[in-house]
């Protein structure tokens, strides 16, 4: 049996938080209903959202492709404005359009760019490939129609699932020839096949919020009866062999993340095949650290990086 080290240091504004939440100590020993994942996925992500919400110029709820999406525009400006597709994270299970107001209307904010976030279908419900058959039709419906959606350049982004979602989606408009200026990858989700050669899987099992039993649940459930496509592309975006030509990526990972070393091992990949990459290893920051920004110094500082990096390829 692999012996797990000693538990690094959180970053003490978010341990503070959990605490707060009664969210500091184990995981259960059987895993929640998927209601019950979903309601406190939910709870979470509003208890922490900034209050008031960040202002931008207009919000409008949806449907692209069939699709329900939330389209955020910035506050009018002289000539085209980015457009970034942004997809949520949660597992793919858990996660929707309120869960991650917060971070589209940031992005909004920040990069002055408009934001389509996407309330792609959720397993168990709609196992693979739904959901990402669902993130694929709403970015080429908006690449096909980018003068309705700002007329610049246009990216994708996501977080955890999401960020999962938004590198398959990348792989895909490259294979299609599609254009695709940047993606942004926080704490992603990129090999659904078992993990067995992350070390943070084993390192940051419980104790960060997100354990390592619930990654592996949430996959089950993804995959369904087709456990098989985990040890492929685009379930597991790792795993897709050639990624030359993919579009320049920003990738931001928490140190305290069962997640973690998938995430770099996916800049790796791209760095090697010549793809513009900017990576980032926070220390102290866990799993989803997107959605606490207004309550942490250390995310504050983490997000305001990552987007800006972002921004500068879609510039």
């Amino acid at each position: 049996m692999t012996e797990r080290p000693a538990p690094m240091p959180m970053d003490p504004e978010i341990a503070a938080l959990l605490r707060q939440f009664g969210l500091d100590g184990p995981g259960p020993d059987t895993p929640p209903s998927v209601a019950e994942m979903r309601a406190g996925n939910r709870m979470l992500s509003l208890a922490v959202a900034p209050d008031p919400p960040l202002a931008v110029g207009s919000v409008a709820d949806g449907r692209v492709a069939g699709v329900p999406v939330r389209v955020y525009r910035p506050e009018a400006a002289a000539g085209p404005s980015a457009t970034v597709v942004f997809f949520h994270g949660g597992g793919f299970v858990v996660g929707d359009l309120d869960t991650h107001d917060g971070v589209c209307r940031r992005l909004c904010r920040d990069l002055g760019a408009v934001v389509v976030s996407v309330a792609y279908r959720l397993a168990p419900e709609f196992p693979f490939p739904a959901g990402f058959d669902d993130c694929v039709a709403v970015t080429s419906h908006v690449s096909d129609s980018i003068a309705d959606y700002g007329g610049g350049k246009l990216a994708v982004a996501g977080d955890s699932a999401g960020a999962g979602l938004a590198a398959g989606v990348a792989l895909a408009f490259r294979d299609e020839g599609r254009p695709l200026a940047a993606q942004l990858l926080a704490y992603p989700c990129t090999d659904l096949s078992g993990g067995g050669s992350h070390p943070s899987r084993v390192e940051n099992a419980t104790g960060y919020l997100l354990t390592t039993a619930e990654v592996e649940n949430d996959i089950r459930l993804y995959l369904g009866d087709d456990a098989a496509a985990g040890g492929r592309a685009p379930a597991s975006p790792l795993l897709a062999g050639d990624f030359a030509g993919l579009a320049p990526a920003v990738i931001g990972c928490g140190e305290c993340d069962p997640l973690r070393d998938e995430g770099l091992a996916y800049a790796d990949a791209l760095r090697a095949a010549g793809v513009v990459v900017r990576v980032h290893r926070y220390p102290g920051l866990i799993h989803g650290f997107l959605n606490f920004d207004s309550k942490s110094a250390a995310v504050e500082a983490a997000v305001g990086e990552l987007y800006g990096e972002f921004g500068e390829f879609l510039g």
